[in-house]
């Protein structure tokens, strides 16, 4: 049996990051992992990067490019007659992507000097030498050792009741990542993240999209301002349908159509497709770990407890990411996972929640950190707000991208920054100006007092800052 300083279980984005860091603090590591791609090999990465963040923002983009020729180039003078879309070959490029970045990973591996164990990992128990580990690769085992434990097994779509995935016509991200045509009709069940983004792909290559969603608005969790806005440009502008306060009835399946039953309020409606996206949430991968073996406790919900240094009720277990509390987020797993390395080293490490941003890769992209107005509301708690329009900046003008707002709140007395949401163009990159301006405890008068390049669509957070105190120059 190998032993090892620290053994991890999962080569996702809190996994492989985490090996990585462990190694380069001088430990001696394996990490244990069983994905495998569509030919069937092992590809490390985890979830995110094989069918997740990673692949889902390479088909973003070709469908953006595919409108935007259909649309938009017109208005630059640029004329483009019928234009149409090789799906074939807009998943070769998807794959070429996830496959250089996978393989990316198992050259860090390499690098740094990680062991890499491909196969599905459950506990066995403990000796004087550490935490003991069974590794199943199909009907092979073999037992490692490890000093220190990380668990890092990630997550898996919730699949509504009596209704499993099968990629044909039940489709989870995976399946919704790797349709080989354009549906004619696709259903969607959850305006969430995946809902948003894939139903946003396949409706700009030609699909009717219908969202049906639980709740009786778009993004309950997003600043009401934003959800609004990205509701009327997700209905206006693209032309997503969505079901709000829908209760599910019957699904069935005949002649390769699914017909989809609900109700809201006393209304029954129906709908037919030709293919379903499931996207209800997700639900932390905990199954056959066997942790009771080894003392770590699971909650109710199938997450590992842990305290708030991820520590289980085992000194020799950690466990971070998606099986954790918190957000289901892949940066947030990194971020644990280097804080958790780091500390098992003796080193101090923590992971701030209130400054992890949000993102949602649409068009146009939604993103945001820190406090919403509903909920300061709530909390009775006094602020001040400044927004300002993309529409009124030069760069964003250029881009032909003047949808949207960034929107600013800090706190009536002190005039700390407690939330910035932003939807527009590269809200994604946008954003991080905001988590560094909270992680240090910034004003909205420091944001305002920061030179910002011209033109930038940055100057939008600037005009916002200024706002707050009712100064915005271009508006």
């Amino acid at each position: 049996m190998k032993n090892f300083d620290l053994v991890i279980i999962g080569a996702g984005p809190g996994g492989y990051i985490a090996a990585v860091r462990a190694a380069q603090l001088g430990m001696n590591v394996a990490c244990i992992d069983k994905f495998v791609n569509q030919e069937s090999k092992p590809s490390l990465g985890g979830t995110c990067l094989n069918v997740g963040c990673i692949p889902s923002k390479a088909l973003l983009e070709s469908s953006e490019l595919f409108a935007k020729v259909g649309h938009d180039f017109i208005d630059h003078g640029i004329s483009v007659s019928n234009p149409n879309i090789d799906i074939s070959k807009m998943q070769s490029r998807k794959q070429k992507i996830v496959n250089e970045l996978t393989g990316g990973v198992a050259y860090l591996f390499k690098k740094n000097k990680v062991t890499s164990i491909h196969g599905h990992a459950s506990f066995v128990g403990e000796n004087e030498s550490g935490v003991i580990i069974k590794v199943d690769n199909n009907g092979n085992s073999e037992e490692v050792c490890g000093e220190k434990v990380i668990i890092a097994t990630g997550s898996k779509p919730r699949s509504l009741p009596n209704l499993p995935f099968d990629n044909k016509s039940i489709l989870d991200n995976e399946g919704a990542l790797s349709l080989s045509s354009v549906p004619q009709r696709l259903g969607v069940i959850g305006s969430g993240v995946i809902g948003l983004e894939m139903g946003s792909v396949w409706k700009r290559l030609g699909s009717q999209v219908t969202i049906l969603e639980a709740q009786d608005s778009l993004l309950a969790t997003a600043d009401k301002d934003i959800a609004t806005e990205a509701l009327k440009i997700f209905t206006k502008d693209l032309g997503l349908n969505f079901e709000f306060s829908a209760k599910l009835g019957d699904i069935s399946i005949k002649n390769k159509e699914i017909t989809i039953s609900y109700q809201i309020g006393d209304i029954p409606k129906k709908i037919v497709v030709d293919k379903l996206i499931v996207s209800i949430g997700r639900i932390p991968n905990t199954d056959n770990l066997h942790c009771d073996k080894v003392g770590v406790a699971i909650d109710e919900r199938g997450f590992v407890k842990v305290d708030d240094n991820c520590q289980t009720d085992n000194p020799k277990i950690w466990a971070i990411g998606d099986v954790v509390r918190g957000p289901m987020l892949a940066h947030k797993a990194e971020e644990e996972a280097v804080a958790v390395a780091e500390s098992i080293n003796g080193q101090f490490a923590h992971v701030n929640f209130n400054t992890i941003p949000w993102v949602i890769y649409t068009s146009p992209e939604i993103a945001w950190v820190g406090k919403t107005e509903q909920s300061l509301k709530s909390d009775n708690i006094p602020y001040r707000v400044g927004k300002f329009p993309f529409a009124a900046n030069g760069r964003a003008k250029g881009l032909n991208e003047t949808r949207g707002f960034v929107k600013i709140i800090a706190h009536q007395a002190t005039d700390e920054i407690l939330g910035i949401h932003i939807i527009g163009p590269f809200a994604s990159e946008l954003i991080t100006e905001a988590v560094v301006a909270m992680e240090f405890k910034a004003s909205s008068e420091d944001l305002a007092r920061i030179v910002h390049a011209h033109p930038s669509l940055s100057e939008v957070i600037h005009e916002a800052a200024l706002a707050v105190d009712g100064r915005a120059l271009n508006m």
